[in-house]
């Protein structure tokens, strides 16, 4: 799975936890930032693949030498 897909699992699996009628304030609350902030990972991964960079971070000074 990429990480794109399971960023998008997990945000469509807190939106389906916040639909929810039953949900609690407090949680809807930290539900409505988890998936902000799945949203935002998921924006910065699309731009990466968009920039066609491999995938995990770029190599350091060590692995230069």
């Amino acid at each position: 799975m990429t990480r794109l897909e399971e960023l998008s699992r997990r945000l469509e699996h807190a939106a389906t936890r916040l639909r929810a009628e039953e949900v609690e304030a407090e949680e809807a609350k930290r539900l409505a930032g988890e998936c902000a902030d799945l949203a935002a990972e998921a924006a910065v991964e699309l731009d990466r693949l968009a920039r066609g960079e491999p995938q995990g971070s770029a190599p350091g000074q060590e692995e230069l030498l």
